[in-house]
């Protein structure tokens, strides 16, 4: 047989291979990694998901926490893994657009090596005070850190993060100085800040709302371009004095490089469906999470890169990045 008469067998026999692959999937435990502390908002959507994709796949599903570096160690790690779909990542968006920015040697490039499935979900997030805090307006909390310069902190989920970015994008806009301390995931922050180690966040509003109605953390504006429901009568920044300060969060699942796209096909129906599942504990699940779930096929975010804002809240992230490169 010549080598041609090989090469086109070969493609016949894989071009059937990969269809069949994406049927027979999986064939073990699915892990996904969750690059976060547990308990934060990207956790609480990938461990919904991951319960029902048990069930529709009758194979164990798990969610793996593998925290540090806004998310780089838990992507790291499915970068390397086998591109069979078995490791997926569930991720934050500011880990796929601000990473690249901040951190000079991730050991990976995002749109290289990463194969993104679908979004899962948008988030609004809220700026919060520890209740010592004397502020209940924007201009409330501008005129206690301009009384006191660099005497209020504020906690984020770790540097490279989207409570990073939006709490220097704030300094930036209101001419403030806030101390910023990292943590690893937003539950460890929220716990500091319901103790008054420290005193200010942004963080997605799933994170904190429960804190938020029992009094514990006290909300001072939500950071898109309307007010959300579950906070009616909470300002929005833009309402609050600072025009475009409109920011989100959103949240995707991807998989290793190299996934066929049968395979990532299959992958995607299978999370979008775990996530428009009716069942109902399953949407007391996600009632728990409290997001606005917006899905977005692969081809819509190929390459990461969307923007987290729009005209001058565009340009003014833009700084902001760059600030948080000072930082370093």
């Amino acid at each position: 047989m010549t080598a041609a008469r090989t090469l086109i067998l070969l493609g016949v026999l894989l071009g059937g291979a990969l269809p069949a692959l994406a049927q027979s999937f999986p064939t073990h435990q699915v892990t996904i990694i969750s690059p976060y502390q547990a308990g934060g908002t990207s956790d609480i959507i990938a461990r919904a998901i991951a319960q029902k994709l048990g069930q529709i796949w009758s194979q164990p599903v798990i969610v793996e926490n593998r925290p540090g570096a806004n998310g780089t160690i838990g992507i790291r790690a499915v970068t390397r893994a086998p591109a069979d779909g078995h490791t997926l990542l569930a991720v934050a968006s500011s880990a796929l657009t601000v990473n690249p920015t901040v951190f000079p040697n991730l050991g990976y490039d995002v749109g290289r090596d990463l194969a993104p499935i679908t979004r899962t979900g948008q988030v609004t997030n809220v700026l919060v005070v520890h209740p010592s805090v004397p502020a209940k307006s924007v201009s409330d909390l501008i005129a206690a850190a301009k009384a006191r310069p660099g005497t209020l902190s504020y906690a984020s989920q770790g540097i490279g993060s989207n409570g990073h970015l939006n709490g220097e994008l704030f300094k930036m806009r209101t001419g403030i100085d806030l101390l910023h301390v990292p943590y690893k995931g937003s539950a460890p922050a929220v716990t500091d800040l319901i103790g008054g180690q420290v005193q200010v966040m942004f963080d997605n509003l799933p994170s904190v709302l429960e804190q938020i109605r029992a009094g514990t953390l006290r909300a001072i504006a939500v950071t898109s371009s309307t007010r959300s429901p579950l906070l009616p009568d909470v300002p929005t920044i833009a309402e609050s004095g600072l025009p475009d300060f409109d920011t989100s969060a959103w949240f995707a699942i991807l998989a290793a490089k190299d996934t066929p796209d049968a395979l990532r096909a299959s992958l995607e129906k299978a999370v979008v469906s775990a996530l428009t599942d009716a069942s109902p504990a399953f949407r007391r699940r996600r009632r728990r999470s409290r997001r606005r779930c917006r899905c977005a096929r692969q081809q819509d975010h190929a390459g990461h890169r969307d923007v987290e804002g729009r005209g001058r809240g565009c340009q003014d992230q833009g700084r902001a990045v760059r600030l948080l490169r000072g930082d370093r």
